[in-house]
């Protein structure tokens, strides 16, 4: 298992790592305490409209939108980049203005792999979810 690190805010130990969700995960190299900060989304700050036609082209889409402006982080090798998408997920994702922060929702375990609820994506509905949750939606 091929292991990139980098520095968060909150938890050094992140690693990115083969997903059994889908292509490459978000995993803990640490245990996380519930509702402790994580870390942030990072990337280049572009415009929403720039945001949403960018998306429209890829397969894989990397970005958040924020109030006014969304952060799209295609050219990032390490991060929140990496965090698939699950129906039962043991993070959230709390967005301001300027910034998209991540917590944990519970307790993770070291190694567990970090997951978020998508909600609303670039996706509308029509990516088959392969989250595994026993209540999974079966589409993001």
């Amino acid at each position: 298992m091929r292991r990139i690190a980098f520095s968060s805010p909150v938890h050094d130990a992140l690693f990115v790592a083969r997903s059994p969700i889908t292509g490459r995960g978000l995993f803990a190299g640490c245990a996380i305490a519930r509702r402790a900060k994580i870390g942030e989304f990072e990337g280049e700050v572009v415009a929403i409209a720039e945001a949403r036609r960018r998306a429209a082209k890829l397969a894989i889409v990397a970005i958040v939108e924020l109030d006014r402006k969304a952060i799209d982080a295609r050219g990032m090798r390490t991060g929140f980049r990496f965090i698939n998408h699950s129906c039962a997920p043991n993070t959230f994702m709390r967005r301001t203005k300027d910034r998209a922060e991540f917590y944990a929702l519970r307790a993770i375990a070291k190694g567990e792999e970090l997951t978020v609820d998508y909600e609303d994506s670039h996706h509308e509905g029509r990516l088959r979810c392969r989250c595994g949750a026993a209540r999974c939606r079966g589409w993001i």
